[in-house]
């Protein structure tokens, strides 16, 4: 198995991490065949806080047969995370995941793009919920049916509405890749 983790201009890190760490835990301890690829519009991408990060691939390189899954950290308007989470160049890439059903998972605002692709259209779906969930009502402009829950599963997407949630949207993508024994395995090891 593969997943593709997408890292978008201003990706905050923290929601980054924990695909990797939880993915890493499944592979490298439990011997899990998950593969975890990185990826973005440039080699170099700069997050939120202006933390580099070295990505394995761009997006032109990208076969989406090559993947079971694809991740998605949130990120900072602050800094300029929607000038690529709306790139058409993208949003065709969540289409293609969703045409395969392929699992999709998002933390917080990694949902606004999976809204504007179209693909969350009458469906279940949650992102940021502070700040009187200016953030929720966008992603209601999208046809979206906005759930202020901490993590909405609807079949293949996986959505949640603030950091906090990070770890546990992990976990639900790798129950989603194994099954709900081996996710509590890997969460149980992890200390959680």
């Amino acid at each position: 198995m593969k997943v593709l983790v997408f890292c978008l201009k201003g990706f905050e890190t923290m929601e980054f991490s924990v695909f990797i760490d939880v993915l890493g835990w499944a592979r490298n301890d439990y011997k899990h065949d998950i593969t975890v690829e990185t990826c973005g519009f440039t080699k170099k991408v700069i997050s939120t806080f202006n933390i580099p990060i070295i990505v394995d691939k761009t997006i032109e390189e990208i076969n989406i047969n090559e993947y079971d899954a694809l991740a998605i950290p949130g990120g900072f308007e602050e800094f300029n995370f929607y000038e690529e989470a709306y790139d058409e160049q993208f949003l065709e890439l969540i289409k293609k995941f969703n045409e395969s059903g392929k699992i999709i998972a998002s933390i917080c605002v990694g949902a606004l793009p999976l809204g504007k692709s179209g693909i969350l259209e009458n469906r279940k779906a949650t992102t940021y919920h502070l700040r009187e969930g200016y953030r929720q009502k966008q992603l209601a402009e999208f046809g979206v049916n906005v759930q202020n829950e901490p993590i909405v599963i609807d079949n293949n997407i996986i959505t949640s509405y603030c950091p906090s949630t990070a770890s546990g949207v992990a976990f639900a993508l790798l129950e989603k890749l194994t099954s709900k024994e081996e996710m509590n395995v890997v969460k149980k090891a992890m200390g959680f």
